[in-house]
């Protein structure tokens, strides 16, 4: 009984892979016989187990299609009135919060849309769909609102042009930086620690060389989604620890 108590407990946050384990396993499969048959039922498999982020996908091609529809002027208006620039901020912060991840500028969103059915899925098949949605708004929200307030500060003391309060700022970015950094808690030792620093420096790398406010979101998501990981993990090892000792004792 108290075996089953413990595994009945066990978190997404507490169950690692060793990443030459794993990518042994996928050597495997692609060398299996029957490749081009088993890609479409293993597509849809993957997909089917993460429907929040192929939804995700789906909307963000929707709404780049509709804007495409539209003239170039109501393109901007569409645009800047769902970006969480200060001034919307300031008005409209929870409208623009959500709205803002649902809207793609530029061409074609072929990384992003790629991203959300790999990457994203990935980690919502590992996480579980309500987890993964949480973890990706905190990233979103929260580097967000940071950048938000690093821009106010920046303006009120003459570091930036004003202009600045009411440019577009819209995508997915800063949710997926989170989740990106936080899959560093689901690889186990040395692993972890290459994945997290890798981000972090070439995040940091990137401010550096070409520093915008949107480069200073993507790092602070990231350390969001590192924290967040850290958090999680640590919070879920000790209430599985207290459930076993608790079960030896029964």
């Amino acid at each position: 009984m108290a075996s089953s108590a413990s595994h009945g407990l066990r978190s997404p946050w507490t169950q690692t892979i060793e990443l030459r384990t794993e990518l042994r396993g996928v050597r495997a499969w692609l060398r299996r016989p029957g490749l081009p048959r088993r890609i479409l039922p293993a597509l849809r498999a993957h997909l089917g187990a993460a429907p929040a982020s192929t939804a995700y996908a789906f909307t963000v091609f929707v709404t780049w299609w509709t804007l495409r529809g539209v003239g170039e002027s109501v393109e901007r208006r569409l645009i800047l009135s769902a970006s969480t620039n200060l001034h919307n901020m300031r008005h409209n912060p929870v409208q623009v919060l959500v709205a803002s991840a649902f809207w793609i500028e530029g061409g074609f969103p072929w990384a992003t849309i790629a991203s959300l059915l790999i990457i994203m899925a990935y980690a919502e098949r590992w996480l579980g769909t309500t987890r993964w949605i949480l973890l990706f708004a905190t990233g979103h929200i929260g580097a967000t609102l940071l950048t938000v307030t690093t821009i106010a500060h920046a303006i009120d003391h003459d570091l930036i042009p004003l202009r600045v309060a009411v440019a577009a700022d819209v995508g997915t970015s800063y949710g997926f930086s989170a989740v990106l950094a936080a899959l560093a808690f689901r690889l186990h030792g040395v692993a972890r620690l290459v994945w997290a620093v890798t981000i972090l420096l070439a995040l940091g790398i990137t401010l550096y060389l070409d520093p915008t406010f949107t480069d200073y979101g993507h790092l602070c998501a990231a350390a969001i989604g590192l924290a967040y990981g850290a958090l999680a993990t640590r919070f879920w090892h000790r209430v599985e620890r207290t459930t076993a000792q608790r079960g030896e004792t029964t």
